[in-house]
C-alpha cells in the first residue's frame, strides 16, 4: 500500500552476481553461463532512490565529466609522473621502484599477517609533501594510534578517518588533497548507490569502482587493504583484481618471523620480485640478506636436509628443504607437504620410484620448507629429490653441498635459468659443491666444484657413494 501512493519509492530488484568474473544472471544458477565456475553467484539487490541513476563523480557531483582527446602514444610524456617512494625499500622493489600517481593498489593477505603494519610503515615513510588520509572501517581512530605507538617512527602528516560511507570520503578527499589514500579494508566500506550489505559483491565492486575513478581523476595513490577467504584467494568479486593496477600479496605462517610480499599484478613493474620482512615488535623490518637468514638455525649432517638456491625476480635465496621418509605403519602411505605444492612432491616421488632405485611408495612422506618460505620454482626439483633420497637411505648431504634443477617425467634433469646468481650466492655463504644439470650455463667461481648431472638416478647414486 506504501509503494502504491508513493511515488518516491523506486522499485527494488535483485540480481545475482558472479564472484569470478562479475557478470550478473538474473536468477540464480548453480553454474555460471560465461565464465563456467560452479556456486559463485552470490545475491545483490539494484535499483532504488541511490543506483537508479548513472554512477556520479565522488568529489564533484554536479561538475560534468571532462572528455579526454585520443593523442598519440610517442606524444605523451611520462617524466611529469615521477614515482613517490615508501620508505621501505623491500617495498619498493616489489613495486618497481615506488607508487606512480594515479594508480590503484590492492594488498591482499591473511588476517594478522601484518597488512595493516605495513599500511602505517608506508604512511610514515612515503617521501611527499602532500598529507596522507588513512580511512579505517575496521578500528576506530584510538586504535591506530595505539598501533603506530609500536612503530618507531609516529606518521607526521597522517590524518585519521574512522569512515565505513564512501560518501562521507568526498569532503577530507576535497579539503586535503592527499597524494596517497590507504583504506582499511574495501570489505567494510559501503556505498549508497547499492542496496545491499557491507562487503556484499555489489557493494565491493562499486567501492572500489567509485574510489578507483576518483585516484585516477586527481592523481592519488589509493592503496586498498583487502581480506582473503579460507581457500587464500582474495575475497570479493574477481573484477576487483582486474580493476586495480597493482596485486599484493603478503604471505607467511604465524608461527614464524619472516613474510614475503609478492607482486600477482603489476602494470608498473615485474611480478617477479619478491620482498623479505620480518615481523618485530617495531613492525616489520625489511630483511637484506634473506639467505643467512633462512639458514640460521640449519643443522648439517642431518639426513633428509639440502639446500636449494631460488631466484626471486633480481634476487637469490638460499633456502633449506627438510624431508622425512617414515615407514607406512597401516593403510594408505601418507604424504605432507608444506611450502610446496601436493602436486609436485607427487611427481617427484613417481619419477625417483621409477627411475632411480629408492623405495618410496610404501612409505610416508613429510616435506617442508624451512623458514615458512613457499618454494614454486621448478628449479627445486633436484633438491627435494635429494632430499627425499637422503631421508630414505638415511646419508647425510655434505654442509658445504647445495643442488638444483629441473626434474621430468622421464627422470631427466634440466637446466633452469639465472644460474651466476646461483652460483655467487652460494659460493658467498660457503658452499663449495653445487649440483647441477649437465651443460648448465654459468661462468666458472674459484673454489666452487660443479658436479653435474644427466638422470636423477645418477644424482642419488652420487648420494649412496659418500656412504
Amino acid at each position: 500500500m506504501l509503494a502504491r501512493y508513493s511515488g518516491a519509492v523506486a522499485r527494488v530488484r535483485s540480481v545475482f552476481g558472479c564472484t569470478d568474473c562479475g557478470a550478473q544472471q538474473p536468477r540464480w544458477l548453480g553454474r555460471c553461463p560465461d565464465c563456467g565456475a560452479w556456486n559463485t553467484l552470490v545475491e545483490a539487490s539494484v535499483g532504488g532512490t541511490g543506483s537508479g541513476g548513472p554512477r556520479r563523480d565522488l568529489l564533484s557531483v554536479d561538475a560534468a565529466p571532462d572528455i579526454p582527446k585520443a593523442r598519440p602514444l610517442r606524444e605523451i610524456e611520462t617524466a611529469g609522473l615521477p614515482r613517490i617512494e615508501t620508505g621501505i625499500a623491500e617495498l619498493d622493489r616489489v613495486l618497481g621502484g615506488g607508487l606512480v600517481p594515479g594508480s590503484v593498489v590492492l594488498l591482499a593477505g591473511e588476517p594478522g599477517i601484518g597488512k595493516s603494519t605495513l599500511a602505517l610503515q608506508l604512511a610514515a615513510g612515503v617521501n611527499t609533501s602532500a598529507p596522507i588520509l588513512y580511512v579505517t572501517g575496521e578500528e576506530s581512530a584510538e586504535q591506530v594510534r595505539l598501533r603506530a605507538d609500536r612503530l618507531p617512527e609516529l606518521p607526521g602528516d597522517l590524518l585519521v578517518m574512522a569512515e565505513t560511507r564512501v560518501e562521507a570520503l568526498a569532503d577530507p578527499w576535497r579539503e586535503h588533497a592527499p597524494a596517497v589514500v590507504l583504506v582499511d579494508s574495501i570489505q567494510t566500506l559501503h556505498t549508497q548507490q547499492v542496496e545491499s550489505a557491507p562487503g556484499s559483491v555489489a557493494q565491493v565492486r562499486e567501492s572500489a569502482a567509485l574510489l578507483a575513478a576518483v585516484a585516477k581523476r586527481h592523481g592519488t595513490v589509493l592503496v586498498l587493504i583487502g581480506h582473503v577467504t579460507k581457500e587464500g584467494a582474495i575475497a570479493g568479486p574477481r573484477v576487483l583484481e582486474h580493476l586495480v593496477d597493482v596485486v599484493l600479496t603478503l604471505e607467511g605462517e604465524r608461527g614464524h618471523a619472516f613474510r614475503l610480499l609478492r607482486a600477482n599484478k603489476n602494470r608498473f613493474g615485474s611480478t617477479q620480485e619478491v620482498g623479505v620482512f620480518q615481523m618485530t615488535e617495531a613492525g616489520l623490518e625489511a630483511v637484506e640478506n634473506p639467505s643467512e637468514h633462512f639458514l640460521a638455525e640449519r643443522r648439517a649432517g642431518v639426513p633428509g636436509s639440502c639446500i636449494v638456491p631460488l631466484v626471486e625476480g633480481t634476487r637469490p635465496m638460499l633456502v633449506e628443504i627438510q624431508s622425512l621418509v617414515v615407514p607406512a605403519g597401516y593403510g594408505m602411505a601418507r604424504r605432507t607437504s608444506v611450502g610446496i605444492d601436493d602436486g609436485r612432491l607427487a611427481l617427484l616421488l613417481a619419477v625417483l620410484d621409477r627411475r632411480s632405485n629408492v623405495d618410496l611408495l610404501s612409505c610416508d612422506v613429510y616435506l617442508n620448507v624451512a623458514g615458512g618460505v613457499r618454494v614454486s620454482e621448478p628449479g627445486a626439483d633436484l633438491g627435494v629429490a635429494l632430499a627425499l633420497a637422503s631421508s630414505r637411505l638415511d646419508l647425510a648431504l655434505p654442509a658445504d653441498v647445495a643442488a638444483c634443477g629441473e626434474i621430468g617425467l622421464g627422470g631427466e634433469i634440466r637446466r633452469i635459468g639465472r644460474m651466476d646468481l646461483r652460483l655467487r650466492e652460494a659460493a658467498r655463504l660457503g658452499f663449495r659443491r653445487l649440483l647441477l644439470p649437465k651443460g648448465a650455463d654459468g661462468q666458472e667461481l674459484a673454489g666452487v666444484e660443479r658436479i653435474a648431472f644427466r638422470e636423477v638416478g645418477e644424482a642419488v647414486e652420487w648420494l649412496r657413494s659418500l656412504a
